[in-house]
């Protein structure tokens, strides 16, 4: 300590009592490692006084009286001018280093603050949407697609259907994404994306692509495209994600979505820009889907002006399960004019 550093060497007579009691006797006094030294004539201390705890009797006064605490009986006399303005010194650096109660509960209290904001920004979304996702059952997923779907139809157009054209969407989803699969294929009369991915396992296709398609893979490539463009998110998530703490927290508590929020986010979708998923995503879609990238590529660029750079085919030269039949490409095809 700076202000201990330099008196370390001082020190001066005094006149120190024990109690009320007892007679007064000449000691020396000088400063320890943050201690007031009382020691007789021959150095050899008598006590010990903590600095921080020194107490002074009568403040202006000379001789300067001093105790080693409040309710101490113990004191000591001192007239040496520098030794009083030595120990007050020492006294106010003391307190000054010293932590306030007050300070001390209001900078932890900041901190706690702080803390929980931080975890309410950083780590409780994220922890929230991840339970809700992970409890919202599927019939409510279908819920909330349908519902979007709904909202979506203003700008869309009501979903295309027919018997036939139902049983090619439903047989092409299958050869996609396996025979379990609960995905189902939307044709809507306009949709700018092309193709898109919505809660409920729901990818919704626009009509005009399958008029300009000149084979089933190419309609395929879009399918499977809308759901690697997901990243691999649900798109529950995307919609929470953008809706914010309140709603992801009303779906978990309530299993309800304001029907405002599915309208906006409906707007978001059908206004939102045409993307391609990232090079790997598509890759691995595709492959899974063992369907060739070529026919999506072209009409993808048929349809954008969008040639995207994604490299080189990962089932070239390989023999692929069909799409599906002529007769169910064809039904598919007029679905919105039959």
């Amino acid at each position: 300590m700076t202000a201990l550093e330099k008196y370390e060497r001082l020190e001066c007579d005094g006149l120190w009592r024990a109690d009320k009691e007892a007679q007064r006797r000449d000691v020396v006094v000088s400063f320890g490692n943050a201690t007031l030294v009382i020691a007789d004539g021959a150095g050899r201390p008598l006590t010990h006084w903590s600095l921080p705890a020194l107490e002074r009797q009568n403040p202006g006064e000379i001789p300067a009286i001093y105790t080693p605490g409040e309710d101490a009986e113990e004191t000591v006399e001192i007239a040496d001018a520098l030794m009083i303005d030595a120990i007050n010194a020492i006294q106010k650096a003391l307190e000054k280093s010293r932590p306030k109660p007050g300070k001390l509960r209001l900078f932890m209290s900041l901190g706690t603050v702080a803390a929980a904001a931080a975890l309410a920004i950083f780590w409780l979304p994220g922890a929230l949407s991840r339970q809700t996702l992970a409890v919202v059952p599927a019939a409510k997923r279908v819920e909330i697609g349908a519902t979007l779907l709904g909202y979506m139809q203003e700008t869309t157009g009501a979903p295309c259907n027919e018997p036939r054209a139902n049983m090619a969407a439903a047989t092409l989803a299958k050869r996609l994404f396996g025979t379990d699969t609960q995905t189902r294929i939307i044709v809507v009369p306009y949709l700018e994306q092309g193709a898109v991915a919505i809660p409920g396992k729901l990818v919704v296709i626009d009509y005009r692509l399958l008029q300009q398609a000149d084979d089933p893979a190419a309609i395929a490539g879009f399918i499977v495209a809308s759901r690697a463009s997901m990243h691999e998110n649900d798109p529950l998530e995307t919609l929470l994600h953008s809706a914010g703490l309140g709603v992801t927290f009303k779906l978990l508590t309530t299993g309800e979505i304001p029907a405002q929020v599915l309208a906006q986010n409906a707007q978001s979708i059908v206004n939102a820009p045409a993307t391609v998923a990232d090079v790997d995503a598509i890759h691995t879609g595709f492959v899974n889907a063992q369907i060739p990238l070529a026919p999506y590529l072209t009409l993808l660029d048929q349809a954008t002006g969008n040639m995207p750079d994604i490299g080189p085919d990962g089932l070239e030269g390989q023999a692929l399960p069909a799409i599906m039949t002529d007769s169910a490409w064809v039904s598919l095809q007029n679905i919105c004019n039959i």
